[in-house]
């Protein structure tokens, strides 16, 4: 994994409520207002950022309560979408520090589709990117994002999984599923 040190801007890390919405095959469309693209199960890009550290442990995240969809779920370290005016690279930079204070350089992997209709009316329909990266410490997360978090072993996350699927944010057990195989392998 890359070490590069980059300059964080911080107006591109400030809340954007403009996406982009995509095609089915991963190409911007446009941009629209994000809770309207949720009501509407518009197809858009999103992005999943995996850290984990060099004890092979992946770093969790418990999403805050009061998140448009998902409260209080485990997921992986940081999950956004591309807003208007940023890279992909630049984008899972800005929110992995301003969600969880890491400043890493993750390297993309693998993207996937996924839908999940929610109880308050909201859909995720996105095609999410995962990116991984390796860091060592402790985190220091913004309380309007993450409630808790802590570092867990693979066999930890995949018991988890099975015996309290519902713990987990609708997207997790796929990244999970993505990631785990690869990283296995570079042990």
């Amino acid at each position: 994994m890359s070490s590069t040190v980059y300059k964080f801007d911080m107006n591109s890390a400030k809340s954007h409520n403009r996406i982009a919405l995509v095609d089915e095959a991963d190409q911007i469309v446009g941009y629209e207002d994000k809770l309207l693209v949720h009501q509407r199960g518009l197809l858009h890009r999103a992005f999943s950022a995996v850290v984990i550290n060099t004890k092979g442990q992946w770093l969790m995240h418990r999403r805050a309560l009061d998140k448009y969809h998902s409260g209080g779920a485990w997921t992986n370290t940081c999950c956004s979408h591309l807003t208007q005016g940023e890279s992909m690279a630049e984008a899972t930079r800005n929110r992995l520090f301003a969600e969880m204070g890491i400043v890493a350089n993750p390297e993309f992997i693998e993207s996937f589709y996924y839908r999940a209709e929610f109880d308050n009316g909201l859909t995720e329909n996105e095609i999410d990117h995962v990116f991984l990266a390796r860091w060592d410490g402790d985190p220091d997360p913004d309380p309007g994002e993450v409630m808790d978090w802590k570092w867990s072993s693979p066999e930890e996350i995949e018991e988890a999984l099975i015996k309290h699927p519902e713990e987990f944010s609708a997207w997790f057990p796929r990244i999970y599923q993505l990631l785990q195989p690869i990283l296995s392998d570079q042990s």
